[in-house]
């Protein structure tokens, strides 16, 4: 798929602008409600599904079966983004107004590590075709590590680039308000808000390589790749905010989304035999209904069940 320079050049504009409109409006650093993420996980969603539509008009129906794919995907495992996400915030006691100023900078880094992994990935699968076994069997070993060690929960005291974030930089183990440095005693200091912000970025790096992975099972084409994440995850803040609180009833969740991993897996393994690529229709058709079986499975499990946000963190 061949794309002139000024349809990515239109997409980083629209998508600068999208994210200056929404930093705009969350100027105040309010608490975000249930209702207005609502919305905005509308207004995403619908921005997401019309750019399919517009590659389908402008690049035909692979294209944009290929885009509709990745996308499903990449929304899914955004899903298991949020959950940890919410153990993030829980166990360094963020308060709720600042919440959507670490998931928005957090959003813009993995938008930035996305690009990188994506035309790295996709060079690499083009040039050594033996790569594609290697992230086969990755994808493959990254789901059955989702289905069966869900239950550890991250510590993010323990995480290597927190730790050399703190002994690198001067931190102060307080909020001061929306600041992410400060000064103390004339000296220049990250706040807890920036450590938070590195615990968010440093955990969103290892969901983008399991995700961008994922999405090259499906295509090698960089822009769709490309668009595919970004649009899913411009929309993570809102998701977020409107997931926090129903996440305990999500129980059988990722059994599905270790599924789609070990199903992108096979898929770019047998890519590179006589099966070759398999069929888009048949992926998006594995996608959706796996998608629906295990949502459709966790709620029949948890019905009755209060949506409260998850535990907190023991420190």
């Amino acid at each position: 798929m061949s794309v002139p320079w000024w349809a990515w050049l239109a997409l980083m504009v629209a998508i600068a602008a999208m994210l200056a409109v929404d930093l705009f409006l969350h100027r105040d650093n309010h608490v975000i409600g249930f209702r207005e993420a609502a919305i905005w996980s509308g207004v995403w969603i619908a921005a997401g599904l019309a750019f399919g539509v517009l590659l389908w008009l402008w690049q035909g129906e692979e294209a944009a079966g290929s885009y509709y794919a990745g996308y499903l995907i990449e929304k899914a495992l955004s899903i298991d983004n949020v959950f940890v996400f919410a153990l993030v915030f829980t166990y360094f006691a963020v308060p709720a107004a600042l919440q959507h100023k670490v998931l928005f900078w957090g959003v813009i880094g993995a938008l930035l590590f996305r690009l990188v992994f994506i035309f790295v990935g996709a060079e690499l699968l083009e040039t050594f075709f033996w790569t594609a076994y290697l992230f086969g069997v990755f994808l493959v070993w990254t789901g059955w590590k989702m289905a069966f060690r869900h239950d550890a929960q991250p510590d993010p005291d323990r995480n290597l680039v927190v730790r050399l974030v703190r002994r690198v930089v001067p931190t102060d183990s307080r909020y001061h308000g929306d600041r992410f440095f400060t000064r103390i005693d004339g000296k220049r200091v990250a706040t807890l808000l920036f450590v938070v912000l590195i615990a968010v970025e440093a955990t969103d790096l290892i969901f983008a390589i399991d995700s961008v992975a994922a999405i090259l099972a499906i295509t090698t084409s960089t822009f769709i790749v490309w668009t595919a994440n970004a649009f899913a995850v411009l929309g993570l803040r809102s998701l977020y905010f409107c997931l926090a609180g129903l996440l305990r009833r999500f129980v059988h969740l990722h059994y599905g989304l270790a599924f789609l991993l070990a199903f992108a897996g096979v898929k770019l393994i047998l890519s590179e035999t006589p099966i070759g690529k398999l069929p888009i229709p048949l992926t998006l058709g594995v996608i959706v209904a796996t998608l629906a079986v295990s949502i459709g499975w966790s709620l029949a499990a948890t019905r009755g069940r209060p949506a409260t946000p998850a535990p907190p963190v023991d420190r």
